[in-house]
């Protein structure tokens, strides 16, 4: 199997298969949790669920905490990027024990379903609400939230921000901006691959001026940005909109622009696992994480809900964000890829 994007799936690749999840079979016979209004689930199910989730820790917590208030469910939670759930994944092969992924990308879990690793839940309660381009139309997987990249900047340091992703090319810039690495960061991989989606080969002139710039690369999201927020750098290139939204709530100096030519939106999708050990749980938790209850939950933690009919307060909402046409099968074929040669070009 070719795993095709993320994180640390240069190392995984090469590795990892269907037999990842194949060793044991989901669980029989317990009670399915009634839907209600809403979404979210009603009555007691019992029994846990393993769930490994990249994202905000505050925002997994609120969740996990409202699903088993709901449900009376034990949820067992691995808080990590997605390089490092895909990494505990491949450690467990023999042993599968996660129920439910949630991902910061969506290439990821389009290889996951095309590799025959996820189970469709088409029934799920809500989601003829969700934006259609973000999940699977057979139920494999459900985008219930989202982030925006855009250029950040340090609010003290910068007066006049960037306008385009051009700009940070420019000799203004030199030595003041920071990328994060697209084989730690999901989102990067997501802005890299989806850039080069639409421009092409002539696309890689846009990141060779970035190193000739003297742009770092810089860890994950939240090392590429710490840097800004204290002054050490001015700018992050690709940076995560609901990290800089959380952190300007906070009374950091850090704001940030979406580019007039238009960015790259990384979905978050949720995806119950063949492998698992407790379905009917797995299914109840998909319906809360659409539920009205839980897209609260993400409004309010700076990010795009899933929902079409959910806006968040406090943050720019998706129609009013410009987009690139990005190629989603492009960028799911080509992200091992393009993610070795960014990292040579900035080595």
């Amino acid at each position: 199997m070719k795993l095709r994007k993320k994180g640390t799936l240069m190392l995984l690749a090469s590795v990892m298969s269907i037999s990842l999840f194949g060793c044991s079979s989901p669980s029989e016979g317990k009670q399915t949790a009634a839907p209600v209004e809403g979404g979210g689930v009603s009555a007691s199910t019992g029994g846990k669920l393993v769930l490994y989730s990249a994202g905000p820790q505050k925002l997994a917590d609120n969740i996990v905490s409202g699903f088993e208030a709901k449900t009376g469910v034990k949820v067992e939670m691995f808080q990590g990027t997605t390089g490092k759930i895909l990494a505990r994944l491949e450690a467990e092969k023999a042993n599968p024990v996660a129920d439910v992924v949630i991902l910061a990308s969506l290439p990821t879990a389009q290889a996951l379903k095309a590799d025959g690793l996820t189970m469709p839940y088409p029934d799920a309660v809500n989601s003829d609400k969700l934006n259609q381009e973000w999940s699977d139309a057979e139920g494999h997987y459900f985008s219930t939230s989202a982030s925006a990249l855009g250029i950040v900047y340090n609010t003290n340091q910068v007066s006049a921000p960037p306008q385009s992703w051009s700009d940070l090319g420019l000799p203004a810039w030199k030595d003041a901006v920071n990328i994060p690495d697209p084989t730690l960061s999901g989102s990067a991989l997501d802005f890299i691959t989806g850039y080069l989606s639409v421009k092409g080969e002539k696309g890689w002139e846009l990141f060779n001026q970035y190193k000739a710039n003297g742009m770092a690369m810089a860890g994950a999201n939240q090392e590429a940005l710490d840097p800004v927020i204290t002054g050490a750098k001015s700018v992050v290139a690709a940076g995560v909109d609901y990290m800089t939204y959380s952190a300007k709530a906070k009374g950091e100096p850090v704001d940030i622009v979406y580019p007039a030519e238009g960015t790259v939106i990384s979905p978050r999708p949720a995806a119950i696992l063949k492998s698992s050990q407790n379905v009917d749980n797995a299914k109840a938790f998909i319906d809360y994480l659409l539920s009205d209850e839980a897209q609260k939950l993400v409004a309010e933690a700076y990010l795009i809900p899933g929902r079409e009919d959910v806006e968040a307060e406090g943050r720019t909402n998706l129609k009013d964000i410009p987009l690139l046409p990005v190629d989603w099968t492009w960028m799911n074929d080509h992200g091992d890829e393009t993610a070795a040669r960014f990292s040579e070009v900035f080595k």
